[in-house]
């Protein structure tokens, strides 16, 4: 089966009164690449992600964007009021008395203390981010199987549209290789008569006459040098093959495949355009290497 490497998928859900929601996105790459973007402090979810997607998507280049909104009241830190205290006591123990009025009835100063007692260990404790994070994570892979689900099915509807296009090139392929296949025995006909003409007319200047044997020898010669039936059967088998692969019985990504053939299928041509010496084979060739040119275009995009 043929696909696009093109493709959106999206998918949300609600965690502990938070929003979460996944978003997938793919493009055109010659192997696997992934970039995921998630929220700062679940840096952990990544790996993960990245493994899974990758399990469900062959091919391309690959961004996941996982957001949560709403999510204050989840992962709010607090603060220990006891740890709090325990600091405050302490400070108090260690100023004389007067100091210690002097600075707790000063606004200013009591709004410092409390400020500098906050940074110190354990007054603000984060743990309900911890918990959040725990409930996120399946949820994020739940949210990533049905984005990648919408996206292969918009994969697979882009695939159809390529499918079609590349068969319609194919048609024309098979064209012109027939042409080119009914065309190539003439060809060593008609240069044996333009040789033999030639050639008596030159010889009747003076008189002599061309040796059949001569004339045959050379006619070998270029049919030897000019003979395509093998290019031609080996473009014939690559064409069958290319059908073979458009199959929707094939279950199988077939994009390094047809990109593949398209370049064997190129090769051909090209042999066949250098050993024929006949303007109407040349052009259908040019033809057959136009529709060659537009499969390997649509093959960049194939998963």
């Amino acid at each position: 089966m043929i696909r696009s490497m093109t493709g959106f998928g999206t998918a949300e859900t609600k965690v502990g009164g938070a929003t979460v929601s996944l978003e997938v996105r793919s493009v055109n790459n010659r192997h696997f690449k992934c970039a995921v973007r998630v929220p700062e402090g679940m840096e952990s979810l990544e790996p993960e992600l990245e493994s899974r997607s990758s399990r469900r998507l062959g091919r391309g280049s690959v961004t996941i964007s996982l957001r949560v909104t709403e999510a204050e009241t989840a992962v709010a830190a607090r603060i220990d009021g006891d740890r709090l205290a325990q600091y405050m006591s302490q400070l108090m123990q260690a100023l004389p008395d007067t100091r210690a009025r002097s600075m707790m009835d000063d606004a200013g100063a009591r709004a410092s203390i409390v400020a500098s007692l906050l940074s110190l260990p354990g007054v603000v404790v984060s743990d309900g981010g911890a918990s959040f994070l725990h409930s996120v994570q399946p949820a994020a892979l739940t949210l990533l199987d049905e984005a990648c689900d919408r996206l292969l099915a918009m994969r697979t509807t882009e695939g159809l549209a390529l499918r079609d296009h590349v068969r319609a090139c194919a048609v024309t392929l098979g064209d012109r290789l027939a042409t080119v296949r009914a065309r190539a025995p003439k060809v060593v006909a008609a240069y044996e008569g333009r040789l033999r003409q030639r050639v008596n007319a030159l010889l009747a200047e003076v008189g002599a006459a061309v040796e059949p044997s001569d004339l045959l020898r050379e006619v070998a010669v270029f049919a030897e040098r000019s003979d395509i039936a093998e290019e031609v059967e080996r473009l014939g088998a690559h064409l069958a093959q290319l059908d073979t692969l458009l199959a929707d019985s094939n279950p199988e990504p077939v994009g390094r495949t047809l990109d593949f053939l398209a370049q064997e299928m190129l090769r051909e041509a090209n042999t066949i355009a250098s050993k024929s010496a006949d303007a109407e084979i040349s052009r259908h060739v040019v033809e057959m290497k136009t529709a060659i040119d537009r499969i390997k275009e649509q093959a960049q995009n194939a998963e």
